[in-house]
């Protein structure tokens, strides 16, 4: 009898669980998802995760009945430009896009041009999930206020082989002395280029003798003494770089592939388990190792965004959602598939690593420095 009486409490319990009202919110979104097509924008430059989000739209499919379409792009701000352009036309549902894989400047730019849905992220049953002792609310010091939900991390490191360079350089001085005894070999990918923003980003916060700067909105005034030392060292860099920095790689990608072909003594890449992955897709020899600067590695989070006009609001929560769950992110994390560090907390068995981390300038960083790099250096 006593048994019974505990089963009878247990469901009634649960039945007031499923009741209430965040669950039945959450269910009225899954019915208005099913049948909906995502078009997810997204940069389509990784194999990895290209095959990844294959994979969560099948997941998709078959658990939720939504289908999510990838639309790759080469840089996002193209598609935050489309969406600026759908609003000066006034078009305020039916938009182009659903979902958008952002962050920075792109994130930064959406916000404060109301081009984001939102916010949304609270009402995602896998929020509760998330690991908040990562930067998740805050995107390159600008506040998130749950218009983006966090999806992966982030960090530049560099990636060497231990045949050729035995011992990496451990600061960006350290990479200019490499550069100078082996010129030629040492390079960075081309501004606009995220990796190569990133790697300016990097540099200018090592050698600039007012960091704290870096992390408020730049000041015209200030701009030409606090980057005054990253312009020397690259004018000292780019004459001994790659194609006497006449020309620089196109992307992270094609830094691993000229480091794979001997050319290159050094590639850079924003996934610190990318050495990982690329030795088991064949793309790098075994004797690839990831290694990060003594100062840390630039480091944020990416995340997931709805906007504004986008016409599957339901279908991309509940894609937004299931990339957030534990099954997604695990199979995320794996060095085998992406390995994109995650943002809960996965079991032991997940094989992910992350390097000492320094947090990311202001966005207005960004376009300041592309714009001044294509100035002295763009061809």
């Amino acid at each position: 009898m006593k048994q019974w009486i505990v089963a009878l409490m247990l469901a009634l319990v649960s039945s007031h669980a499923l009741a209430t009202p965040a669950n039945q919110d959450w269910q009225h979104v899954k019915q208005d998802a099913k049948g909906q097509t995502v078009y997810f924008n997204a940069w389509g430059g990784s194999q990895e995760i290209n095959a990844y989000l294959r994979w969560a739209g099948r997941e998709l499919k078959r658990e939720y009945g939504v289908t999510l379409k990838h639309v790759k792009v080469a840089d996002i701000a193209e598609t935050v430009n489309r969406l600026l352009a759908e609003k000066t036309a006034g078009k305020e549902t039916g938009g182009s896009v659903d979902m958008v894989w952002i962050n920075g400047e792109n994130f930064k730019s959406m916000k404060y041009n109301d081009l984001l849905h939102g916010p949304f992220v609270e009402t995602l049953p896998n929020w509760q999930i998330v690991d908040k002792n990562l930067p998740v609310t805050e995107d390159f010091t600008v506040p998130t206020e749950g218009l983006e939900a966090p999806w992966g991390m982030g960090q530049l490191v560099f990636i060497h082989d231990q045949n050729t360079l035995a011992t990496p350089p451990r600061s960006f001085t350290e990479l200019l002395q490499l550069a100078k005894a082996h010129p030629g070999r040492v390079s960075y990918p081309k501004p606009p280029q995220f990796h190569g923003t990133s790697f300016l980003k990097a540099a200018l916060l090592e050698l600039t003798n007012n960091r704290q700067a870096l992390y408020q909105p730049v000041d015209a005034a200030d701009f030409e003494a606090i980057t005054a030392p990253l312009w020397a060292y690259l004018d000292d860099l780019n004459s001994v770089a790659w194609r006497q920095g006449e020309q620089f790689p196109s992307s992270s990608a094609e830094t691993m592939q000229l480091l794979d072909d001997g050319e290159l003594l050094i590639a850079i890449t924003f996934n610190p388990n990318a050495a990982k992955t690329a030795i088991v897709t064949g793309t790098l020899a075994e004797s690839a190792r990831a290694f990060a600067f003594k100062q840390g590695a630039l480091t944020n989070a990416h995340f997931l965004a709805i906007p504004k006009n986008a016409n599957a609001k339901a279908g991309a929560k509940v894609a937004i959602n299931f990339l957030m769950s534990k099954k997604a992110q695990l199979r995320k994390a794996d060095t085998d598939i992406w390995g994109d560090p995650p943002v809960v907390t996965l079991p032991d068995t997940a094989t992910t690593r992350r390097f000492q981390s320094q947090p990311e300038p202001h966005p207005s960083w960004q376009t300041a420095l592309e714009s001044a790099w294509l100035k002295r250096y763009g061809q």
